[in-house]
């Protein structure tokens, strides 16, 4: 999804990539790489005794390898409904190297792409069939009903960032809580069969954030924003589907500070200023 990384971090990698791999008795199958933000992820095709698999690699620094994001994809193993569509977990395994720790899991293949392969950001419009959408839509119903502990958006981190990006007055206080995958990108989303990847982050989050954060990546495609607000519209024309998009824009720009998403910074902030009915 994202470009290769340093040198020094892909070698790093893709040695760690390779040594699982035998754990794992499974033999990578041809060269293509599926690289994450910064080189935090590495993921291949590969082949096992029982068939291809998906074979992903997740580095944090030591300390930071637990909690959350580490555990998130087994517990949605465990939890999602059969009905949701993701590459299943087979296996998994964890480790520390020196400073850095490892997560690998091996999945189920996935036997189309993601919608968009260099990060997030939709910039072109999408060919999806008339079963995708609704296909999205009852998937992500289902996981706003599912019962967890897990929390994917802390209402401490709105008080503090809503005001910050998009002006004192804002009220930050979430009016409504469901559950959500947290994470819900073009580069999260596989067609035309629909599967929904990359379940670290799931959990507890304002009630439409799934498809808050969808649109809000959609900005600079108005023809598929459209097409996120026909098919979403049940949870996104409310007021706490109208809040969700605040809270994403408002972490997007964010990310806009520190580098990220640059040329989506206008988009967001006449989207904000759009729903908040004043210039951000």
């Amino acid at each position: 999804m994202y470009s290769v990384p340093e040198p020094e971090v892909a070698d790093r990698m893709r040695r760690a990539h390779a040594d699982v791999a035998v754990q794992f008795q499974a033999q990578a199958v041809g060269g293509a790489e599926s690289w994450g933000w910064r080189g935090r992820t590495l993921s291949r095709l590969v082949l096992t005794p029982t068939g291809d698999g998906w074979l992903r690699l997740v580095c944090a620094p030591a300390e930071e390898a637990e909690g959350k994001l580490w555990e998130g994809p087994m517990a949605a193993e465990l939890s999602m409904p059969a009905d949701v569509p993701r590459p299943r977990l087979r296996r998994r395994m964890t480790w520390v190297d020196g400073e850095h720790g490892y997560l690998a899991e091996l999945y189920d293949p996935v036997p189309n792409r993601t919608i968009t392969v260099d990060g997030p950001v939709l910039r072109n419009e999408p060919d999806l069939d008339a079963a995708w959408w609704p296909g999205l839509a009852g998937a992500l119903d289902l996981v706003a009903v599912v019962r967890t502990s897990r929390v994917a958006v802390r209402q401490e981190y709105l008080d503090r960032a809503m005001p910050r990006f998009l002006g004192a007055s804002v009220n930050a206080t979430v009016p409504a809580w469901s559950t959500a995958h947290g994470d819900l990108h073009w580069a999260n989303l596989v067609a035309p069969s629909l599967s929904i990847l990359d379940w670290e982050g799931w959990g507890v989050a304002p009630v439409g954030f799934d498809a808050a954060m969808l649109h809000t990546y959609s900005l600079l495609v108005p023809e598929t924003a459209a097409q996120v607000r026909r098919h979403l519209g049940h949870v996104l024309d409310t007021p706490a589907g109208r809040f969700s998009e605040l809270a994403v824009i408002a972490m997007l720009l964010q990310t806009v500070q520190r580098g990220d998403n640059l040329d989506l910074e206008r988009s967001l902030r006449e989207r904000a200023s759009l729903l908040l009915g004043t210039a951000i």
